[in-house]
């Protein structure tokens, strides 16, 4: 379990944004997955993504390393932010656009 935290680590901080999905940005293979890319995208956010789809390991692993028990999760700086529900909570209250400014989260290229 302490190798996948560690590979986990490593991928939360290496972005400032970074969203553990079902399937791709391009592909979501789920409703909530696809809620949060659009969410993302309206923020105007660069982010990375993880097909958890890909990776068993990561898939079981991610649920574990923030306590969540489901996918999709948001980082930013490092710090686990919530699913799919709480993204939209906080973007519809204008907390999740304060938190990315706050953060000073890199803008997406145009």
């Amino acid at each position: 379990m302490a190798e996948i935290n560690e590979r986990l680590s490593g991928i939360v901080a290496k972005d400032d944004v970074v969203l553990f999905m079902k399937g791709t940005p391009l592909f979501p293979q789920c409703g909530f997955s696809s809620r949060a890319i659009a969410i993302l995208d309206h923020c105007g956010v660069a982010y990375e993504s993880v097909d958890v789809l890909q990776d068993m390991e990561i898939r079981q692993g991610i649920k574990s390393f923030s306590d969540w028990p489901t996918i999709p999760q948001l980082y930013v700086k490092g710090e686990f932010v919530g699913g799919s529900d709480i993204m939209m909570e906080m973007f519809e209250a204008g907390e999740l656009q304060e938190l990315m400014a706050e953060k000073k989260v890199a803008q997406a290229a145009d």
